[in-house]
């Protein structure tokens, strides 16, 4: 009994902060109300590794995450839209990255364009987007192992990410997920964000019966 206890407990805490990770704007139900398409890009990836390396290769390997990012939520969400559970539809990453190159923006030079610019180019909605702090490649995996000694020496953490959903058409920031990264928050970049956005789906904006909720009242 008692373990059953503090695992309720547990679970209790973990999504309750989660949820004081996000935020969502008071706007977000006029700007999103016409969102039918959002786009996922590739996220901007900051490394700090113990290895000795060159800039290109450090600039390769951010690169490389950011795109792991971006495919692991197109999976999340991809998993989520054959159980009817969005109220929008996702645009192939491919078909993303592709606009992307046709208009000559890549993972270099993509922070410099506004979120309208990047709506307008793609033909989507809204823009989800995001940052990563990291001191591992977390697309090759991270080891799991509990430790007490780790915590208590900072080797558990990994760093931070942050997820955000923008509206195309005013660029404003409509949705912002924060998650510190550990040995707890998964073995790799589809763990890590499978993980994420389970705990914070009841706050996903577009869930689809969060939706109908929210116009009932």
């Amino acid at each position: 009994m008692k373990k059953i206890f503090f695992a309720v407990l547990l679970l209790t805490t973990v999504l309750a902060n989660a949820q004081k990770n996000i935020y969502e704007s008071d706007k977000f139900d006029d700007l999103s109300d016409s969102h039918q398409v959002l786009a996922i890009i590739p996220f901007l990836a900051n490394l700090e590794l113990k290895d000795d390396i060159s800039k290109e290769e450090l600039s390769t390997l951010e690169q490389k995450e950011g795109y792991a990012v971006q495919n692991a939520l197109e999976t999340y969400f991809s998993r989520r839209k054959k159980k009817k559970k969005f109220s929008v539809e996702f645009q192939d990453v491919k078909n993303t990255n592709a606009i992307l190159a046709q208009n000559n923006i890549d993972y270099n030079n993509i922070d410099v364009y506004t979120t309208k610019q990047l709506s307008e180019i793609l033909g989507v909605d809204g823009i989800i987007s995001g940052n990563m702090d990291l001191n591992v490649l977390l697309s090759k995996g991270i080891p799991t192992e509990f430790s007490f000694m780790d915590y208590f020496s900072g080797n558990a953490d990994y760093g931070r990410i942050g997820v955000k959903i923008s509206d195309g058409n005013t660029g404003k920031l409509l949705w912002k997920y924060e998650k510190k990264i550990n040995k707890k928050s998964g073995k790799n970049t589809t763990d890590l964000i499978d993980r994420m956005m389970k705990l914070a789906a009841r706050k996903f904006p577009y869930d689809r019966e969060k939706r109908k909720d929210r116009k009932q009242k």
